[in-house]
């Protein structure tokens, strides 16, 4: 082989007389620059954020807020997020020295910083959104809503139903009876024909008793549930719980986003133990109205957030609802029979007019339905409906008239499915996938966050406040720019200063003076 000469690095034993700063090794436009800049630019003390406990011994003074958040966001930004993961990044990575100055807090210091401080992360999360608010990267006009599960600190066997335990109940109570039984036959033929091998009275016993002793703990659980209130009951995480969606069960959590259609920027957002999206929508809508400080907005979300009630109280708090319904009539329309939807409503007369021109008049009784919703119900006359020749597809034999029962607040679907039938209701829905889906797609592939490290709704919702932080971050960076985004921190930074300033101004003023 031929020689050759390769490049050397220098030797580790070299002494120097001018040793390079740690300002040296991050480049200008490094984005641990942005990361100081913008936690240099927060009251952090405004925020609710608290000194972590514990600096380093007894006697030692504690880690600043600052550098603690500043770890977290560097971390979760470069997908590493265990607290041991980073006490070793603290102690190896230039750019994490550079960004802590040195500074090496343990992993038990760095997790109950996140910990303690999950309402003060809330809130710097939403701060980031009036921030950009301000900076006028959000249209405030449209918002597009949608939910994710994330996997818990909980495996699917840890949490069980109320269903599961009472199978296992009536179960271990069969069992009881099986060795009662064999018990009692045991007692009989002891004496006389005992066999070599054979369980004995005490092995039964004992098997009795531990059986019984199981019954106990089940039938405690069943109370404990019946008391909640809840349908199921974790024993890890005991805010988690089993959801299920397209046939994939998840033990965890339910993420709700709202997104501006603007640059995808996450401007509400909130963590559920629920699997149904049903009752989400107002909730996520009125929550993203409020952080964009508008009096109108739009909402546009998938088939799983349709519901009247959450329709009504959208409409009432100025909020427009795009939401397709889904089809539940699709099983009747291809047996060929009419639909609720045949059925016109004159809203003048306050009839139904069914295929057939008769109409349904409106009767006194009226019916709650399992949700609580009231309903009027319209019923056509048993005469007209046993001429009529579309009979055969309108009732069934038994039924002798038909009977249609609406929602006393039916206006709100009326005018909730008449925008829906417009053409921009399809472009609204086209859009709702392009947007809602991009924060999920990125935190969950290019972070690789699909579970959670925290246990219970408080942690967990601090940790997602990071997540969404992050999220948030790494747009306002990638759209602004390294220049023009600390340019942005630096001016806020000024106002903040100057309203501070003006405030101890006129404190001091307004204070009496001595005579």
């Amino acid at each position: 082989m031929t020689n050759r000469t390769f490049k050397s690095g220098i030797s580790r034993e070299q002494a120097s007389l001018l040793p390079p700063r740690m300002d040296d090794y991050v480049e200008p436009d490094n984005p641990v620059r942005a990361i100081d800049a913008y936690v240099g630019s927060l009251d952090l003390a405004g925020l609710g954020f608290k000194y972590a406990k514990g600096g380093g011994g007894a006697g030692q003074p504690a880690y600043a807020p600052a550098d603690l958040l500043k770890l977290y966001l560097y971390g979760y930004l470069n997908q590493v997020r265990s607290s041991r993961r980073l006490e070793r990044e603290a102690r190896r990575n230039v750019e994490v020295m550079w960004l802590l100055r040195g500074l090496a807090p343990g992993y038990r210091t760095i997790g109950d910083f996140r910990k303690d401080n999950r309402a003060a992360l809330k809130a710097a999360n939403r701060e980031f959104v009036l921030l950009a608010r301000e900076l006028n990267l959000l249209a405030g006009e449209l918002v597009a809503i949608d939910g994710a599960f994330f996997h818990g600190d909980a495996s699917k066997g840890s949490i069980i139903t109320s269903k599961r335990l009472a199978e296992r109940l009536a179960a271990v109570e069969r069992d009881i009876e099986a060795y009662g039984a064999a018990l009692d036959a045991n007692d009989a033929t002891e004496a006389t024909s005992a066999r070599p091998g054979e369980p004995t009275g005490e092995d039964i016993a004992a098997k009795m008793a531990a059986l019984v002793e199981k019954r106990t703990r089940i039938a405690a659980d069943l109370a404990k549930l019946e008391e909640s209130g809840e349908t199921q009951l974790s024993r890890t995480d005991r805010d988690a719980r089993l959801l299920s969606k397209n046939g994939q069960v998840v033990a965890g959590y339910n993420v709700q986003i709202a997104v501006d259609d603007k640059h995808k920027l996450i401007v509400a957002s909130e963590v559920v133990n629920d699997g149904n999206d049903t009752g989400q929508l107002h909730a996520m809508a009125v929550a993203a109205k409020e952080n964009l400080g508008v009096e109108t907005l739009q909402a546009t979300a998938d088939v799983g957030y349709y519901n009247g009630e959450t329709l009504r109280s959208c409409e009432a708090d100025g909020i427009v609802a795009y939401v397709p319904e889904a089809d539940k009539n699709n099983r009747l329309a291809k047996q060929g029979r009419f639909t609720l939807k045949d059925f016109i409503y004159d809203a003048e007369q306050n009839v139904y007019r069914c295929p057939a021109a008769t109409e349904l008049r409106p009767m006194e009784s009226r019916k709650q339905d399992v949700g609580g919703k009231w309903h009027v119900r319209y019923a056509a006359l048993q005469s007209d409906c046993g001429v009529c020749p579309l009979r055969p597809r309108c009732l069934t034999d038994k039924a002798r008239r038909r009977e249609i029962y609406r929602w006393e607040h039916q206006d709100v679907i009326d005018r909730h499915r008449a925008r829906m039938a417009q053409p921009e209701a399809d472009t609204m829905m086209r859009r709702r996938a392009a947007l809602a889906e991009h924060p999920f797609g990125t935190l969950k592939c290019r972070a690789g966050y699909r579970h959670f490290l925290l246990r219970g709704f408080d942690k967990v919702r601090g940790e997602w406040s990071l997540m969404a932080l992050c999220y948030n971050f790494s747009r306002l960076l990638c759209i602004l720019g390294f220049d023009q985004f600390l340019a942005c921190l630096a001016k806020n930074h000024l106002q903040i200063a100057n309203w501070l300033l003006q405030a101890l101004l006129l404190a001091t003023t307004a204070r009496p003076q001595p005579n």
